[in-house]
């Protein structure tokens, strides 16, 4: 895997280890050398926008042969729309080329336990919290756990779809009951999101994270997980809120028509 500063500051778990390689010097030397103007795109928890950070304080402000020597430093980025400054604290060990982030304000829960607030119309206020859980633990280096509640969320989702089709009587209760998690996808897929439905190994690897994966695995995988969930969030919530607009265009025009009958 390549080596992606956005990607390390804002989405890597802290006491991940990321192998610097050789096609990777250009990305890291981005925080390791202070002549360079270099800005990273990110989400601002405290403004709850999406924005850009120039660079502040690199590798190597303490030490100028940082890459050479190694230890403990510090990198600081500042958002240039409100100039609110986030800290991370690394280790660089130069002999095994490793780079591993050992603490930083605010954490990585925080960059994205305010984005998923904007699923509350999907998720209901326990699911939410698990959301929130599977990210702080990931954050936190707990990589089972965090399989653990993101698979919740991929099972709660089969649920509604399953409540949906029950309700109009286009799914055979018993039929339903006796399947396995591919083949309840299979049943539901006119109520589920085409990603989820084309995707629906994540399920098999959630689980397989659970029983058979260990932490640092999971850790490395959690990411796409995540975003995994969030796209076929992402896809439901567009389809809720083209709805809530025909609706809200319908009653419009009802209004309309009764004014202009008049």
């Amino acid at each position: 895997m390549n080596f992606n500063l956005d990607n390390f500051l804002f989405n890597t778990p802290i006491y991940t280890k990321i192998k610097i390689e050789e096609t990777d010097q250009n990305e890291f030397e981005k925080i390791v050398y202070s002549y360079r103007n270099i800005n990273v795109e990110g989400y601002n928890p405290w403004r709850k926008v999406e924005t850009t950070f120039a660079i502040s304080r690199t590798l190597r402000y303490a030490d100028n042969d940082f890459q050479t020597n190694g230890g403990f430093a510090s990198v600081e980025i500042q958002c240039k729309r409100y100039n609110d400054i986030f800290r991370y604290y690394c280790l660089w060990e130069p002999e095994s080329q490793i780079l591993m982030k050992v603490g930083q304000f605010p954490s990585v829960a925080d960059l994205h336990i305010g984005e998923i607030k904007q699923y509350s119309k999907l998720l209901n206020s326990e699911k939410l919290k698990e959301f929130t859980r599977a990210i702080g633990l990931a954050a936190n280096g707990v990589g089972i756990g965090s399989f653990v509640y993101l698979r919740r969320i991929f099972e709660f989702l089969i649920d509604k779809a399953y409540e949906k089709g029950l309700a109009i009587k286009t799914v055979d209760e018993s039929k339903f009951q006796k399947a396995r998690m591919d083949e309840k996808i299979e049943l539901l897929k006119s109520y589920l999101p085409s990603f989820l439905v084309d995707n629906r190994t994540m399920y098999s690897v959630l689980s397989l994270g659970i029983h058979q994966l260990d932490e640092n695995t999971c850790l490395e995988h959690f990411d796409t997980l995540r975003v995994g969930i969030e796209i076929i969030l992402d896809e439901q919530l567009d389809e809720l809120k083209k709805k809530e607009k025909i609706e809200a265009a319908k009653k419009k025009l009802q209004q309309l028509k009764g004014k202009i009958g008049k």
